[in-house]
């Protein structure tokens, strides 16, 4: 089975046992965290569901694992012909989420 999530207005295509970096969330390491889905499958794609906006009987069960700091991204704006350039570094704040199951 895969589903297709959408957490931190960000969608994820995940199956079971997948390790996904997301936004952060204001989960405690180590809790779960249910959500729905989008769109639920079979690995071929024989079988699909799709529903609007969510899945409404669809659970995946996720637990966090760790909160970290993601790869330090670069942020240059510029204003041509005045003289106006500005360069801005920052590691964004990332959680750490597994799928432990697909119903």
């Amino acid at each position: 089975m895969l589903a297709v999530i959408e957490l931190g207005w960000n969608q994820f295509i995940v199956r079971k046992w997948d390790v996904i970096d997301v936004k952060k969330l204001e989960n405690e390491v180590w809790t779960t965290l249910t959500v729905e889905a989008m769109l639920v499958s079979d690995e071929e794609w024989k079988e699909l569901k799709v529903w609007t906006p969510t899945v409404s009987w669809s659970k995946i069960e996720m637990k966090v694992i760790d909160e970290f700091k993601g790869d330090k991204i670069r942020v240059f704006k510029m204003k041509s012909k005045k003289r106006y350039a500005r360069t801005i570094w920052f590691r964004p704040q990332l959680t750490k989420l597994e799928v432990l199951s697909i119903a």
